[in-house]
């Protein structure tokens, strides 16, 4: 059972029972106006079409709307029906607020839990993918974009390649040589990022019920992944620098009936640590001699700012058991999902799996990524990226270590948007998460990166985001909250980890999963 049940916006709480029927169509109404649903000057749906729709009376919804219409978020025209105001979204958020203060007034007097209330973010260090339109060159995507719907304006109009288009497919087996591979663009195949291509490469190698080998802590979409297809993950010890343990690794092979291994060799999610190259080489030794494949997610690799670093596991591989995946969303456009796999003796099957789920990209979108990345600033651009998030990360450093608790400890990786930190052991991370919230902040709780209690005091902080005052301040709050947290000697003792797994997290009550990306 959820041991922190909340109302969310998308759910209804328990006190919306106490709202009447006509209130309720109105917050219905309201809410799609506040979210540009329903534009200013667009039609409501007529008032017999609503009744029907919710299953009440016509009397029912000629009242929510009328109630709109006092509110002055709606307006009625002869012989038309009722059409969205003028300047009303503002409206609509206000009085939204206002429908929910009287189910919770109501329900206030019935129950005395305690109400959790949902806040605008005004900082997040949540999620991985780069926000900051800063990291990257919108002119040159908007121009590779109509450069690519104009010279191939007819692939609109007809189906594609499942594989993905050749100008691609070429343009991704170039840049690999900075991977130190060598590959086929005709081996490739196109998919819509890079955890489709992990998804495709698990669908080809492992039948449900079979076990994976992972990082742990792991990137917790891998872990959805996993637990989607049915499949058991073997957790194996990693080092915050050099990566997962490859000792381990090999007696896990030895023992375990292991099916295939996932890894993240280069700025591992959510740790950042990058094996040595030596290590790297045994990896690949390892999984041939043991026959089992490797899937690599290499999508973090260019973030590195030379080809020594830079070089993937795949690039030691030379009987095909390293199957490797990538994509551009962290280096050139997270709005462009775009993946690739490279899956070495199971090529064939990989592009088969993704024809017959007619999972097909958009063509246009491959050509101006292919155009993108074979122009001459692309490495430019990432030297400038490289540095410009070095310095934010040395910024957020020193505000850590002068802001959070004594004890804390902060991983150094050499590159990437994120800080693996280590906060004292009384820190429980979920409840600093709570707290955070509460003041309009988000974190990314170290529960969610395992499916164990391992991690309950660390936190996995993105700085991926917006770096203004306003993120420094508020990486200041989240030290001067865990400190609270650490002096309280009152608080709520910690879950009963017998009872409460990482699921109940993500999905129960306070940690929006999507935020987290």
């Amino acid at each position: 059972m959820n041991p922190y049940p909340v109302a969310t916006p998308d759910t209804p709480s328990p006190a919306s029972t106490t709202v009447p029927l006509y209130l309720q169509i109105a917050l219905r109404m309201a809410q799609m106006v506040a979210s540009g649903a329903l534009k200013v000057g667009q039609r409501l749906p007529s008032v017999r079409d609503s009744a029907v729709q919710n299953g009440v009376s016509v009397s029912t919804v000629v009242q929510a709307f009328h109630y709109l219409e006092e509110h002055g978020l709606v307006q009625p025209r002869p012989k038309a029906g009722y059409f969205v105001a003028s300047a009303s979204k503002t409206l609509a958020t206000n009085l939204v607020r206002k429908i929910r203060h009287q189910p919770a007034a109501a329900h206030a007097q019935t129950n005395t839990a305690p109400a959790v209330t949902a806040v605008k973010p005004l900082a997040s260090f949540a999620g991985y993918s780069p926000k900051d339109k800063d990291f990257f060159d919108t002119d040159r995507i908007r121009v590779a974009l109509s450069r690519a719907t104009r010279l191939k304006r007819n692939t609109l109009i007809e189906y594609s390649s499942s594989a993905g288009t050749t100008a691609l497919r070429d343009a991704i087996a170039l840049r690999a040589l900075h991977l130190g591979c060598a590959l086929r663009g005709e081996d490739i195949v196109i998919t819509a990022g890079c955890i489709q291509a992990i998804t495709l490469c698990l669908q080809a190698v492992t039948q449900p019920g079979d076990l994976v080998a992972i990082e742990s802590p792991t990137f917790f979409g891998f872990l959805d992944v996993l637990a989607s297809m049915h499949l058991k993950a073997l957790a194996i010890p990693t080092d915050p620098r050099t990566g997962v343990s490859l000792p381990a690794l090999q007696l896990a092979l030895q023992t375990q009936p292991i099916r295939a291994v996932l890894l993240v060799p280069t700025l591992s999610n959510p740790q950042g640590a990058v094996m040595p190259l030596t290590q790297k080489r045994a990896l690949a030794h390892l999984v041939a001699q043991h026959q089992v494949p490797l899937i690599e997610d290499v999508v973090f690799n260019d973030l590195l700012a030379s080809d020594a670093r830079r070089k993937a596991v795949k690039a030691f591989d030379t009987q095909g058991w390293v199957m490797t995946c990538g994509s551009f969303a962290k280096t050139v456009s997270p709005g462009i999902r775009l993946g690739w796999v490279e899956a070495g003796r199971w090529s064939q099957a990989v592009a088969t799996l993704k024809r017959v789920q007619g999972a097909s990209t958009n063509a246009v979108l491959e050509y101006a990524l292919a155009d993108l990345l074979t122009q001459g600033n692309y490495e430019a651009h990432l030297r400038r990226l490289c540095l410009q998030m070095k310095q934010r990360l040395g910024q957020a450093r020193r505000l850590i270590q002068t802001s959070f608790p004594r004890g804390t400890r902060v991983y150094d990786p050499p590159a990437g948007y994120t800080l693996w930190v280590e906060l004292p052991v009384q820190v429980d991370t979920m409840d600093l998460f709570a707290l955070c919230k509460a003041q309009g902040i988000l974190i990314g709780p170290g529960q969610l990166f395992c499916s164990s209690q391992q991690y309950r005091h660390f936190l996995r902080l993105s700085f991926a985001g917006a770096w203004s005052a306003v993120e420094q301040d508020a990486l200041t709050e989240v030290g001067r909250l865990a400190c609270t947290l650490q002096a309280d000697k009152r608080a709520k003792p910690a879950p009963d980890p017998t009872h409460i797994g990482r699921t109940d997290f993500m999905y129960g009550d306070r940690v929006c999963v999507h935020d987290l990306w």
